[in-house]
């Protein structure tokens, strides 16, 4: 008998939702084949409906004659009837993370897996009971970040240790462990978990421990430069290993299967060849991938990485990770989505490809870490007190202004209005940001042995005394489940992706587009991430990092990076000449006095990621500050305003 689980992911499969089951499904090649199929029929018929989703115009060449947000909405809607049926998640983001709409602020800027919501950070604030009185969500508080839920701290042991022994584990690591277990779908039976301080360090942990003097050569498979992947290959060098790398076809970027096969392929199928490092999505272009590479390598004596950290909320779920399972599995989780990033990095390890670490000669393994109930200082507990002595102060006031009120016959709520409106002012969201991003080194501290929960006690307390934990933000991915969260995905990003290529400059002879997109298009079966670039009049690059910046100063968070291992046919040739950029990168072996330096080719992007928080308003107003660059003088313009203002200049 089935799970629920794959009972949902083979409906999801049949349905586009799983990241490509199968090496390759036919798609159609013009608008006049037939499809050869029921699954290619609805693929297709979904592409010609998005690409009709901006009537009554195709191209826009100003940004003042985009249609306003409400005329969009209702397209949208006719277009996509089906996504009124994930209205469950604009209940969840108003009521959960109201901060998101309250702020005006898009984050498209990173993913991974947020633990907690919004709501559930300022129900545990010391201070939040200063809004208790206010039927409106509480406000912004400057020391909110000071409750991250729980604290990382350092531990000195190596890979194999941890993984055969453990350690001493406290209620609170438990408990965590046994959800994020259950929300990736992972057994416990079949694979150990070990907590990394981050994403990088679960990489960079694995090539420290695996033998590469034994199995010597490590393959990856990302379309873009990863600072853990980077890391990982750097350490992995070091230690011997022979490193070869996929290669993607341009325009498509769609993965050399011809090249990859012979790196993956072998004449000796017993001998083990090293570590397939593989994600089966990319985090920049939305590039989905099959399973069944996982199976070949697996077949030709590869042990499997499986990245994990670019898939989305219930991705796990697929139908294609219960039959292909990975020696290893990296993912991460961040503590509040569009809030408090920070949060650490997870390392599954399957039991039976543990004896893999079992000769590792490391002393130590930098960037374990073990998890502890989250602490409030003694001071802070005290200032919350005076806080709250304040505040009852003030209400007697407040009682005393009402009766008063009440005898002149004027009403007190404007009163109270003005009272929440100073403490909104007060406390700046941009100014709280910055200090949850700094804090979050200070969360992490060193220490050689298991945390002795006794001396914390006579300086600092739990919170509330308790070691239970609520992963809220865990629980309404659950609640969404996968089908859902992946059609809301789908047609959020396939709108955005029909919407930016809509844009044309004005008076070019041949409709110069202003955005091009790297990667899948408009297609049923991509991810929720969109890697693109914006043109000037004259066909010239605006640099993403300035596109960054612009769009951080119209209140939407987006990341640029840096494509490579890019393929170019001979058709193609000219082309390549023309947008492949060098960038030098300098490595630690010496030539005499000097570092070798080796150039990478490649093309710089901005990327947007979309998550299962994000709604319509989100993609819209992308949209509508990526239209602003149809103004030639657009960027003049921004920068002169801000140094009229007093603010930091853009060097263009």
């Amino acid at each position: 008998m089935q799970s629920p689980c794959i009972r949902e992911a083979s409906k999801a499969c049949f349905h586009g939702c799983c990241p490509a089951p199968f090496l390759g499904l036919p798609e159609p090649h013009n608008s006049t084949s037939k499809p050869p199929n029921t699954v290619t029929a609805f693929q297709y018929d979904f592409t010609a409906l998005t690409a009709s989703s901006l009537q009554p115009n195709t191209h826009f060449s100003n940004h003042e004659s985009l249609p306003l947000l409400e005329e969009s909405v209702s397209i949208f809607n006719k277009v996509y009837p089906q996504y009124s049926q994930t209205d469950q998640a604009d209940q969840i983001r108003a009521n959960e993370y109201y901060h998101l709409s309250s702020s005006s602020h898009v984050c498209l800027d990173y993913i991974g897996h947020s633990l907690f919501s919004y709501s559930q950070q300022q129900s545990h604030c010391p201070t939040a009971s200063i809004a208790s009185s206010s039927t409106s969500p509480p406000p912004l508080l400057s020391n909110a970040s000071n409750v991250p839920f729980f604290d990382v701290h350092y531990k000195s042991v190596n890979l194999h240790s941890q993984i055969h022994y453990g350690g001493q584990e406290s209620e609170f690591e438990s408990k965590i462990r046994k959800r994020i277990m259950s929300f990736m779908n992972i057994s416990e039976d079949d694979y150990s978990i070990v907590f990394t301080a981050n994403q990088s360090s679960a990489f960079k942990l694995l090539a420290d421990s695996y033998p590469f003097h034994h199995n010597e050569n490590i393959l990856t498979v990302y379309d873009y430069e990863n600072e853990a992947v980077e890391a990982m290959i750097k350490t992995s060098k070091k230690r011997g290993a022979r490193v070869s790398s996929a290669e993607f076809s341009w325009p498509s970027l769609r993965i050399q299967s011809g090249k990859l096969r012979k790196l993956v392929g072998s004449k000796n199928k017993r001998r083990k060849k090293g570590l397939f490092v593989f994600p089966l999505q990319s985090r920049m272009t939305g590039a989905r991938y099959s399973y069944l590479w996982m199976s070949l390598a697996q077949e030709n004596g590869w042990h499997v990485m499986l990245d994990a950290s670019a898939l989305g909320a219930k991705d796990m779920e697929t139908l294609g990770l219960s039959l292909f399972q990975p020696d290893f599995l990296v993912c991460s989780f961040f503590k509040i989505f569009g809030e408090n990033p920070s949060g650490f990095g997870c390392l599954f390890v399957k039991k039976s490809s543990a004896s893999v670490f079992n000769d590792s000669n490391t002393a130590t393994s930098i960037g374990i870490v073990s998890l502890v109930p989250a602490t409030i200082p003694v001071q802070s507990l005290e200032e919350s007190a005076i806080t709250d002595q304040e505040l009852g102060q003030t209400s007697k006031i407040e009682l005393q202004k009402e009766d008063l009120a009440e005898t002149s016959s004027i009403s007190t709520s404007k009163s109270v209005q003005q009272s929440t409106g100073e403490i909104s002012e007060l406390h700046d969201p941009k100014e709280v940001n910055v200090k949850q991003k700094e804090i979050s080194f200070s969360e992490i501290v060193e220490l050689d042995k298991p945390p002795d929960t006794a001396q914390f006690t006579s300086t600092q307390t739990s919170i509330g005394g308790r070691t239970d934990i609520e992963c809220r933000g865990l629980d309404h991915a659950d609640s969404l489940g996968l089908i859902l969260i992946s059609t809301r995905a789908r047609y959020l990003v396939n709108w955005l992706v029909n919407a930016l290529m809509s844009l044309r400059h004005p008076h070019s002879e041949n409709g110069l587009l202003l955005v091009r997109i790297y990667g899948p298009k408009i297609k049923f079966n991509r991810g929720p991430a969109v890697a693109f670039n914006v043109f000037d009049w004259k066909g010239e690059k605006i640099d993403p990092s300035l596109v960054q910046k612009l769009a951080d100063r119209s209140s939407i968070s987006l990341s640029y990076g840096f494509l490579h291992h890019i393929w170019f046919s001979e058709k193609y040739e000219e082309e390549r000449e023309s947008i492949i950029e060098l960038r030098s990168t300098e490595e630690e072996e010496t030539m005499g006095n000097k570092k070798r330096k080796n150039y990478e080719s490649g093309i710089s992007v901005v990327t947007a990621s979309l998550g299962f928080l994000t709604n319509f308003e989100d993609v819209y107003r992308l949209w509508s500050f990526v239209s602003r660059f149809l103004d030639a003088d657009f960027v003049e313009k921004e920068r002169w305003r801000y140094k009229a203002l007093n603010q930091t200049t853009i060097e263009v």
